[in-house]
């Protein structure tokens, strides 16, 4: 009996050595690459972040003179076409300032005023008006920009045409390999998504510039996507 349930272990120890082996040649007998997609459009949206930023000797006056220029700026975002959905506060501020003095004189720094900021995100969707609103918004006592970014408002069919170029250039690595390699190849055994990267500015010159407004360089932005495919190798 015992010689008989050996004999049955060894079988198994056998057998699952045996597929060990075969999966390791399986796992062996692949191709994997990273395929990568680009697609570059002319934005049609930009994004700028705006601001006022005010110093006085009190916190309130500091304060009420940043939050009245800021409401002139918000009533010439919108009188330029810009809707409320479109124009966004993204940060608050009231900092004091202190004097240069320093305890190395013996005596303590002082308070000799205060600095309030107020900054606006404002989403322009015509970029054809991006240098005027600039001009409106600077004409109306904003003094505080912080960031300006182009995009397109209906992405989805670009970052599709870049996936579908990054699935292209991952079937043309892979093949490229191959015949290097001296080997077909099989089918894709799996493939996955590796999402892509934030529009990048490139530089351009728009109408805009030459109406007399604001010069505004948007550029065109670039659309990336990246998948990982791994393919088997049939002989």
């Amino acid at each position: 009996m015992k010689r008989a349930l050996s004999m049955a272990t060894l079988s198994g120890i056998i057998a699952l050595s045996m597929a060990g082996e075969a999966l390791a040649e399986t796992e062996s007998r692949l191709i994997t690459v990273t395929g990568e997609g680009r697609i570059e459009a002319v934005p049609d949206m930009a994004t700028v972040t705006l601001g006022v930023t005010n110093e006085a000797p009190e916190a309130k006056a500091a304060m009420d003179a940043t939050s009245a220029a800021v409401a002139q700026v918000l009533d010439r975002l919108q009188a330029m076409g810009l809707e409320p959905r479109d124009i966004q506060t993204q940060r608050f501020s009231l900092n004091p300032v202190w004097s240069d003095r320093g305890y190395s004189d013996g005596k303590r720094p002082e308070i000799t005023g205060f600095v309030a900021s107020n900054m606006v995100m404002a989403r322009v969707r015509d970029i054809e008006t991006l240098g005027p609103v600039l001009d409106a918004v600077i004409s109306e006592g904003a003094n505080d920009f912080n960031g300006l970014q182009f995009g397109v408002q209906d992405n989805k069919p670009l970052i599709e045409a870049a996936r579908k170029e990054a699935v292209e250039d991952g079937i043309a690595k892979a093949r490229q390999l191959a015949e290097a390699a001296g080997v077909t190849l099989g089918p894709v055994v799996s493939i996955a998504d590796h999402g892509g990267n934030n529009p990048r500015p490139m530089k351009m010159e728009l109408a805009s510039a030459r109406d007399g407004s604001m010069p505004v360089a948007a550029g065109e932005i670039s659309l990336t996507a990246s998948v990982s495919m791994v393919f088997s190798i049939s002989d």
